[in-house]
């Protein structure tokens, strides 16, 4: 009898049904330190870019006519300059989670070196916006299902940020999304795209250390390029550019200080036509 039972318990342990079972077990839930931070960052209004305000003077104007005296003349809509360059749309993911010590880490990516552009660069997952998004928030989460295997029900989204100018022109929308649950994310990186997954601690973009910068100029104004080094599994990256002035902005908004550094980012601004050679110094 002993030996009968021994053998259900043991077919028992080995069910499929029950592995099942213990593998659909729900999340933790959040801790209180990022439900307070979900709340913050839900009400943070980014403040209005450059861009934004002519377009908003471009959309104001372009239902009329204005005479010399200030009056309506016609109702006939103003066109838009055809030949003046528009920024294509994209996002990237700020996936914060809380690490083993309580400190907020991001999740960041190194580029497969086989790619045409920013080969070999540590980068936030995302990238340009495709017809069946709906916004940026979907852009930022399919990009990274798409790079990392992270799952989009894993990630709350919460906020977006102000737009980024990328290198190459794009009008790039840092989306910043929490991870309650670290432990159900097992990284699959798509080696296309992708040579490795690593995190960092947020609040080390808005410290001086282990940094250093350059100064640049796009369209007649100076800028500040930000570079981090970081070590992480024996293996050391080189955080800088787009990703490193995108997460100096992430901090400063979550931790609601300055960095102890002088930000200065490039304005965002676009040159009215441009061809196949324009890029951001």
């Amino acid at each position: 009898m002993i030996s009968v039972l021994r053998r259900i318990s043991a077919s028992a342990s080995t069910s499929p049904f029950l592995k099942l079972m213990s593998n659909s077990r729900p999340p933790p839930p959040p801790s209180q330190r990022l439900l307070a931070l979900a709340q913050q960052l839900r009400l943070y209004k980014p403040p209005p870019s450059s861009e934004d305000a002519e377009e908003q003077r471009v959309e104001e104007t372009a239902g009329k006519v204005v005479s010399q005296v200030g009056f309506p003349e016609s109702a006939t809509p103003v066109a838009r300059d055809p030949e003046r360059f528009t920024p294509k749309r994209a996002a990237v993911l700020i996936c914060l989670f809380e690490g083993d010590d309580g400190e907020l880490r991001v999740i960041l990516t190194k580029r497969s070196s086989g790619l045409s552009t920013h080969s070999g660069e540590v980068s936030l997952p995302g990238g340009k916006a495709e017809e069946g998004d709906k916004d940026d928030g979907d852009t930022a989460t399919r990009e990274a299902k798409e790079e990392i295997g992270l799952d989009p029900s894993l990630v709350n989204v919460v906020t977006i940020l102000e737009p980024f100018l990328s290198k190459h022109l794009l009008r790039v929308m840092p989306v910043i999304g929490i991870l309650t649950d670290k432990k159900s994310f097992k990284p699959i990186p798509n080696p296309v795209e992708v040579e490795a997954v690593f995190d960092a601690p947020l609040e080390m973009f808005i410290k001086d250390e282990n940094r250093r910068d350059e100064e640049r100029e796009w369209l007649g104004n100076k800028y500040i390029m930000h570079f981090f080094d970081y070590e992480a599994g024996n293996k050391k990256y080189l955080i800088w550019g787009l990703t490193a002035g995108i997460l100096i902005r992430a901090a400063s908004v979550i931790y609601q200080r300055p960095p102890a550094f002088l930000e200065q980012n490039p304005k965002f601004r676009v040159p009215r036509t441009v061809n196949e050679d324009t890029v951001m110094p």
